[in-house]
């Protein structure tokens, strides 16, 4: 199926954004979807795929807290205690708190999704922080993808060996720079004190 959304060139972005943002709605790990864009679209197609799709569904499913599931999502997310420390840090915080905790999940993204719909958190804030906190995961998982395919491609002769090797060393730089934000954002959470 990956190859016949990847054959139809742009048009296959369409409906792979579309369903994987409903996919992410209904707690479907962002990580596939962002694995599988990389596999069918390649690094730089699967990336803005993946990007538009994790972001639509974060997106969709904030909505869906805040106004449709309230009652049942408010008893999910005051079963958790870092969820009292992250209300009250958003409600000062705003989209930076949303950007790092994209970047160091204090718990799921699916999760997190929608226990943001219930806190002060604005949707502005939320989607533009929610928008530039998922590309370190989501270039990781992407890169994870096209990094199949171009095995694929090698093995069957269509891409060359010199190809292969300079997209892992982009991964491992990617993993290096993923690694690093991810450290400098779980310092600020903790001196946030969540």
């Amino acid at each position: 199926m990956l190859s016949s959304l990847g054959g139809l060139s742009g048009l296959g972005i369409v409906p792979f954004v579309l369903g994987g943002g409903v996919a992410v709605v209904f707690l479907f790990p962002g990580s596939v979807v962002m694995t599988a864009a990389g596999a069918a679209f390649g690094l730089g197609r699967g990336f803005a795929a993946a990007q538009v799709a994790a972001s639509a569904g974060a997106a969709l499913a904030f909505l869906v807290s805040r106004y449709v599931a309230r009652s049942r999502v408010e008893r999910w997310v005051r079963s958790k205690p870092a969820f009292s420390s992250l209300d009250e840090a958003v409600g000062v915080a705003g989209w930076k708190l949303v950007l790092l905790t994209r970047c160091c999940p204090v718990f799921p993204y699916v999760f997190q999704n929608y226990a943001y719909g219930l806190t002060r958190v604005s949707f502005s804030h939320y989607a533009f922080g929610s928008f530039i906190g998922l590309v370190p995961a989501t270039l990781l998982f992407v890169y994870v993808g096209s990094l199949g395919r171009a095995g694929a491609e090698a093995v069957s002769g269509q891409a060359g060996s010199a190809e292969v090797a300079f997209q892992l060393l982009g991964f491992a730089a990617t993993v290096a720079a993923t690694v690093y934000v991810t450290r400098i954002s779980r310092q600020a959470l903790r001196k946030a004190g969540i």
